[in-house]
């Protein structure tokens, strides 16, 4: 497979299905999460990040929820938004599109002028977001039944 992509904001519904075509195929699929777990009201109002293969296959994808929607899990702090959803398909885990979904996500939360991302990490990926700059804090706890951990990065 071929390592040319990009990574931009979804616009419009063709884009956003091929969001959820990604988060269908990594979390419902390969990890076993509830469909009606893994698709919420948030998706109406989030900032969807998608990466894409040069002959337009979607490769992976993120979310970035911002100001009232994010302050239920920033600790109510407007100024730092909630990256979640962040997926990869298996065929291109490896090609460094989960770091690039990331900094894009971070770009989008610097265009609407957020200081800091959360996210809500997997404990597996832990190292991963270490490695992006994210730091943990709190307790781990449960989401979809699998451990997480609460991480943040200043912008």
């Amino acid at each position: 497979m071929t390592a040319a992509y990009r990574v931009r904001v979804a616009l419009g519904p063709e884009d956003r299905e091929a969001c959820f075509a990604v988060r269908r195929e990594v979390f419902v699929v390969e990890q076993g999460v509830p469909q009606e777990l893994e698709y919420d009201t948030y998706d109406a109002t989030a900032v969807h990040v998608l990466a894409v293969r040069e002959d337009g296959l979607p490769l992976g994808t993120g979310r970035l929820l911002h100001g009232a929607d994010a302050v239920g899990r920033t600790g109510a702090d407007a100024s730092v938004g909630s990256l979640g959803r962040l997926a990869v398909s298996e065929a291109a885990r490896g090609l460094g599109v989960g770091a690039a979904l990331v900094r894009g996500i971070e770009d989008a939360a610097r265009e609407h002028g957020l200081t800091a991302v959360d996210l809500h990490a997997q404990t597996h990926a832990l190292g991963f977001y270490e490695r992006l700059g994210y730091e943990a804090y709190g307790p781990e706890f449960p989401d979809a039944d699998m451990p997480h951990r609460a991480m943040r990065r200043a912008l």
